[in-house]
C-alpha cells in the first residue's frame, strides 16, 4: 500500500480545482430540481405520524427560517444537482446556526460544538459549507442585519474555516483530533448558550416534565401530559420501548453499563422535538439512580435514512441508521454524550442519548447587533474541526487555498439559496399543506 506524503495529499487538493473551481460555489439551479420542493418534502413525511403532519407543516410555514430547518431534503436534492469536488468528509448534514449548542461532556464540563447530526453522512465536505452559508443569510435577515453585513459574515464564516483548516493541515494528527476551540465562550451568543446549559441540569429537567403521580406523600414521579408535545406512554407500546434498552445496553462501554443498570426505570412519554424531526418517534425515559432527587432523563428518537443518502450511493453509511448518527457524531465531535447509543422498536432504527442534560442551544434573537459575525466565526472554526478529524485536512485546505475567491462565492451562494428558500416558504404556505391557505 501507497502511503501518501503530506505534499502529495495537499497537491491532490489542490488538483480537485480542475474539477471544480473555488468561484463555482457561488452556483445555483433551481431549474435542475427533479421535483417541486413541496413534493420533496410531502416525500420526507412518509412514514411519520400521521397526526402531527400538519405540525410540522405548520411550524415550518412560521419564517423562512422556520422552513429551512424543516426541508433538509429539498436542499440535498438541490446539492446533488451541483458540481461537487469529490472531497469527502463526515457532513453534519443539517449545519445551522441553531445546530450548535452546549451539552456537558463525559468529566461533567460545559463543551460548545455541533449538536445535531440526524442527517450525518459521508459526502462532498462543501454541502455543510453552502447549508451553514444559507442559514447565516436567513437568521442574519430574522435579526435584522442589513444585506451587506450578511453577506460580509458569510465570508468571515468561510475565511474562518479556511484559516484553522490551514492550522489544522500543520498540525500533527493526534494533536489536531484532540483540538480544543478556545475563546469561543468570550462570544456572547456562545456565553448565553453555556449559560442556558448551566441551569439545565437533570433537577431541572425532572422539575419541568414531571410531577407527583398523586397528593399521597411519597408517592412516584411521573411526565406532565402536554398534548401534542409531551404524551405519557403505558402497556404494551411503554413495554417495548423499555424493552428496547436490552439491546441498547449491550453497546455501550462496561462502565456505562454497569452505571445505567444502578437507575430503574419509572416512567414513559412520547415526545415531540425539532422542527425537522416532527413527526418521526420520540420516546423519553425517566430513570431514578439514588432515589428521586438522582434523576435520568434517556431520549429514545427515530431515526430515518439520510436525505443526502440517494444522492451519495458510495457513502460507507451503516445500514442502521441510529449507529449512523451515533458514529457520525463521534467523528465530528471531540466530547460525545456518554450514554449515546442505538436500538430497534418495531423494525424502526432509533438513537439514544440523554435528554437536556446541561444542554443550552442558541436563538436567533442572539444573533442580534454584533453577535452574528462573531458566531459565525466560531460556526466556522467547529465545523473545520468536525471535517478536518473526519477528513484530511491536508487534502482540505490544499483545495481551499489562501485565496478569497472560495469565501466570496459561497457568501453569493448562501444569499442565492436564501433567497430560494423565501421562494419555498411562500409556496408553502400559499398551498393546502399547512391548513391555513393564505
Amino acid at each position: 500500500m501507497h502511503w501518501a506524503t503530506p505534499q502529495e495529499r495537499r497537491s491532490l487538493g489542490q488538483a480537485r480545482r480542475k474539477q471544480v473551481g473555488r468561484q463555482q460555489h457561488s452556483e445555483l439551479k433551481p431549474k435542475a430540481r427533479q421535483a417541486s420542493a413541496l413534493e420533496l418534502v410531502a416525500r420526507s413525511m412518509r412514514g411519520r405520524v400521521p397526526a402531527l403532519i400538519q405540525l410540522k407543516y405548520k411550524l415550518m410555514a412560521e419564517s423562512p427560517f422556520g422552513y429551512f430547518r424543516g426541508a433538509v431534503p429539498v436542499m440535498a436534492a438541490d446539492l446533488s444537482v451541483l458540481p461537487s469536488t469529490g472531497i469527502a468528509a463526515q457532513l453534519c448534514g443539517d449545519a445551522h446556526v441553531r445546530n450548535l449548542g452546549a451539552y456537558a461532556a463525559p468529566d461533567g464540563r460545559l463543551v460548545f460544538d455541533i449538536n445535531d447530526f440526524d442527517e450525518t453522512i459521508r459526502g462532498p465536505f462543501e454541502w455543510d459549507l453552502k447549508r451553514m452559508a444559507a442559514s447565516l443569510v436567513l437568521a442574519g435577515r430574522a435579526s435584522s442585519h442589513k444585506e451587506s453585513a450578511v453577506r460580509e459574515t458569510v465570508e468571515r464564516f468561510v475565511a474562518r474555516y479556511a484559516a484553522q483548516m490551514r492550522a489544522f493541515a500543520r498540525m500533527p494528527l493526534l494533536e489536531m483530533a484532540h483540538f480544543q476551540v478556545h475563546r469561543i465562550e468570550e462570544v456572547a451568543p456562545v456565553h448565553d448558550a453555556l449559560m442556558k446549559a448551566e441551569r439545565s441540569t437533570s433537577q431541572h429537567t425532572l422539575e419541568q416534565l414531571t410531577e407527583l403521580a398523586s397528593e399521597k406523600a411519597g408517592a412516584e414521579r411521573c411526565f406532565i401530559e402536554s398534548e401534542p408535545t409531551l404524551t405519557r406512554v403505558t402497556g404494551r407500546q411503554a413495554a417495548a420501548v423499555l424493552a428496547a434498552l436490552g439491546p441498547y445496553r449491550e453497546m455501550l462501554e462496561p462502565q456505562r453499563q454497569h452505571l445505567l443498570s444502578l437507575y430503574r426505570p419509572v416512567d414513559v412519554a412520547f415526545k415531540v422535538v425539532g422542527t425537522g424531526s416532527v413527526g418521526l418517534r420520540d420516546y423519553c425515559i425517566y430513570f431514578e439512580g439514588n432515589g428521586s432527587k438522582d434523576p435520568l432523563f434517556l431520549q429514545i428518537k427515530e431515526e430515518p435514512t439520510s436525505a443526502y443518502a440517494p444522492y451519495l450511493p458510495d457513502a460507507k453509511a451503516p445500514h442502521h441508521n441510529g449507529q449512523r448518527v451515533a458514529e457520525g457524531q463521534k467523528a465530528m465531535q471531540v466530547q460525545s454524550d456518554p450514554f449515546l447509543g442505538w436500538t430497534n422498536i418495531a423494525g424502526r432504527d432509533y438513537l439514544v442519548r440523554q435528554l437536556n442534560d446541561h444542554k443550552g442551544s442558541i436563538e436567533l434573537e442572539d444573533l442580534e447587533g454584533g453577535g452574528l459575525e462573531a458566531y459565525a466565526e466560531v460556526c466556522g472554526e467547529l465545523l473545520a474541526r468536525g471535517h478536518a478529524r473526519s477528513g484530511d485536512p491536508l487534502i482540505l485546505s490544499g483545495y481551499i487555498g489562501s485565496g478569497d475567491g472560495f469565501a466570496e462565492a459561497l457568501a453569493k451562494f448562501g444569499a442565492a439559496y436564501a433567497d430560494q428558500t423565501e421562494k419555498d416558504w411562500n409556496e408553502l404556505k400559499r398551498s393546502a399543506m399547512t391548513g391555513t391557505k393564505t
